[in-house]
């Protein structure tokens, strides 16, 4: 992976920037992917098990999210020529030069009309494939938005008005994916009813407990929710009646049993599906920590993930820190590392991201806290829908804001902290990553 990480300028920056690099090396999925997929002469071992190719007439890949072309291309780099072909879709901006598979590039977090045509085109290319075929699934984060295929009776204007709302509702990604999944012929399993080849889905986890039904929205994956849990969620968030009329019509019909539910545990085409997680959140943190320590600091890691709101989670994030600094538990030089995915309820129409609230929120807890720098950045190298990773806040930045004229409380409450942050010179560029396993969280104390 060959990464320019561009920081705030400050003499903590090549630290930070070596601590940064670190996590997304050990995330890279061309560093992960080989220690789970190996092949020798006509045998594939994928993960515990192994697979004679003899014994397929084709091997086919395809697959999706903002790390799948970095994935296909470690795929090929192993496999070779023995793929017969394969489609993977990515985030625009985030592809790789492949060989046997082809790239497209969509619209995230909103799909567009080039995710709808890949979906179809995916569901053809699975569905030509025998019980005589292998096919081997690659998902990542951003898989759920890349792949828009509506049911019948609705639309692609229905899929994205759905998931606007649900973005800007607050929602987890699990209650995100529970609605998408009772929308759409691929997630839920649907990928799965759609072709008779055996099946190896690999996934690079997003999600914070590897939950196979939600990376990606499962679409390999049985489901246990259901479309009454689909339309509760709606309800929970008070966009039910925002939510296009088909979109609730059809929920209410899938309610009555009159369209059926997505694929649940037992199903008899699961049987010949295996799933491999190669990497995670933790992974990332672990590979964080060790460098920390490497370079004489005390590093330690938080005990759970940030998941609530942006704004709250970054004082439970500072608050901890100087909790354990005052306790003798931490001491200078000193990193607090922390992953998750924190989630934001936005209101108006504001430009930034989660890590971007998170840091703009903590700067009011650093304030005239000396040496201290915080990070907040995507691993996948945008925060939001926005050119910037994340950024990065000290216990000066409120003074800068203030001589600069920048209200930084009213950037919070109005969700548009990129032009505030911006302005003071705080953004992280790291520009598409090749991998995606949540957010990364630090607070150095020098």
């Amino acid at each position: 992976m060959v990464l320019s990480i561009h920081l705030p300028p400050s003499p903590a920056a090549p630290l930070l920037r070596s601590l940064i690099k670190a996590g997304l090396e050990a995330a890279d999925p061309s560093r992960i992917l080989p220690r789970h997929v190996s092949r020798r002469g006509r045998l594939l071992r994928i993960g515990r098990h192994l697979y004679d190719l003899a014994c397929y007439d084709r091997l086919v890949v395809v697959g999706a999210g903002k790390a799948s072309a970095r994935m296909a291309q470690s795929l090929e780099s192993i496999v070779g020529s023995r793929i017969a072909g394969g489609l993977v879709v990515v985030k625009t901006g985030h592809s790789a030069p492949l060989e046997h598979i082809t790239v497209v590039e969509a619209a995230h977090p909103i799909p567009n009309r080039e995710g709808l045509l890949a979906a179809k085109r995916m569901i053809t290319l699975v569905g030509d494939l025998t019980a005589r075929d292998l096919l081997i699934v690659l998902l990542s984060g951003g898989a759920s938005s890349l792949l828009p295929a509506p049911v019948p009776g609705l639309t692609l204007s229905d899929k994205q008005r759905t998931t606007d709302l649900l973005l800007r509702s607050g929602a987890s990604i699990d209650e995100m994916n529970a609605v998408r999944k009772h929308l759409s012929r691929l997630k839920g399993g649907g990928l799965a009813r759609c072709t008779k080849a055996t099946i190896i889905t690999l996934l690079l986890s997003d999600v914070l407990g590897d939950d196979i039904s939600t990376i990606g929205s499962g679409p390999t994956a049985p489901d246990k929710t259901t479309f009454a849990d689909a339309i509760a969620i709606l309800r929970r968030y008070r966009i039910w009646r925002a939510t296009p009329p088909t979109v609730r019509r059809y929920l209410l019909q899938g309610v009555k049993g009159a369209v059926p539910e997505t694929l649940k545990p037992g199903a008899s085409q699961l049987r010949r599906v295996r799933h491999v997680i190669i990497g995670n959140n933790r992974q990332m943190l672990e590979a964080v920590a060790k460098a920390a320590r490497l370079a004489g600091l005390h590093a330690r890691q938080l005990a759970s993930p940030l998941t609530g709101e942006a704004r709250k989670e970054a004082g439970r994030f500072v608050r901890e820190a100087i909790r354990l600094f005052n306790e003798r538990l931490l001491r200078r030089p000193a990193c607090l590392i922390a992953g998750g995915e924190p989630t934001v309820t936005v209101t108006g129409g504001g430009k930034g991201g989660r890590a971007q609230e998170f840091a703009t929120a903590a700067a009011f807890h650093l304030r005239e806290m000396p040496r201290t720098w915080l990070v907040a950045m995507g691993s996948d190298g945008t925060d939001g829908p926005t050119d910037a990773a994340g950024a990065v806040v000290t216990g000066e930045t409120m003074a800068l804001a203030h001589s600069r004229g920048v209200d930084l409380l009213s950037a919070l409450n109005q969700h548009n902290t990129y032009p505030a942050l911006r302005t003071l010179g705080c953004h992280i560029h790291t520009g598409p990553t090749g991998t995606n396993v949540n957010d990364l969280y630090l607070l150095l104390l020098l």
